[in-house]
């Protein structure tokens, strides 16, 4: 799914909430029906939630491997299974083993942005948050990474993308979630939310979305 809305909306705070970055009631959030709102982060991680943050904030003085390592070894520690390997990594984005030695302040930012999705990959994640994944990059770079969320969504791992580009999240979504001032104000399939119905639920009544 994709979750849009216009800065200030509430996308990013309800991606932190989920992850555990932010106090919410027990009930507020639910893992395969479970209650989990509240839970810390790590033990978030343990139930198979992980996220590309706003930012990446990676270990930019380390190398793109050594970032890569972080997540294998806590994966590792937390006993989390998954078909997520390096190898299967270095498929979806060639670049990550070409530059396997360079430190990540170096790499340009849609480079840095592939670590940071693989990073969150070998945590071996049941649900994948990414925030805002696209922000900043270069339209040839936007489109590589998101050519590659169909074949995130392929090993069964469920995702929520949030995208100011409402081009972006249709396409990369099956179901799409309009935020305005925290709230969620129009929702349905993808393919079949027009525009008028996405700029009224985005902007509010009277404004449309280019």
């Amino acid at each position: 799914m994709a979750l849009i809305g216009a800065n200030g909306a509430g996308k990013s705070t309800l991606l932190r909430s989920i992850m555990g970055l932010l106090p919410v009631g027990r009930e507020m959030v639910r893992l395969h029906g479970d209650p989990v709102g509240g839970t810390a982060t790590d033990r978030m991680v343990q139930k198979g939630v992980a996220i590309v943050p706003e930012g990446r904030r990676l270990f930019t003085g380390m190398s793109v491997e050594d970032n890569l390592r972080v997540a294998i070894d806590q994966a590792a520690r937390m006993g989390a299974k998954g078909g997520w390997t390096l190898a299967r990594l270095h498929q979806l984005f060639p670049i990550l083993k070409e530059k396997a030695r360079t430190q990540v302040q170096s790499l340009s930012g849609g480079q840095q942005q592939m670590v940071a999705i693989g990073r969150a990959l070998l945590c071996q994640p049941r649900v994948l948050l990414c925030d805002e994944i696209s922000l900043g990059l270069a339209p040839k770079v936007i489109r590589e990474i998101y050519a590659a969320l169909p074949e995130i969504r392929a090993t069964g791992t469920a995702m929520i993308v949030v995208e100011q580009d409402v081009g972006l999240a249709r396409t990369a979504s099956d179901r799409l979630y309009c935020m305005l001032e925290g709230r969620v104000t129009l929702t349905g399939k993808s393919a079949e939310i027009t525009r008028e119905q996405i700029g009224k639920a985005y902007f509010g009544a009277g404004h449309g979305v280019v």
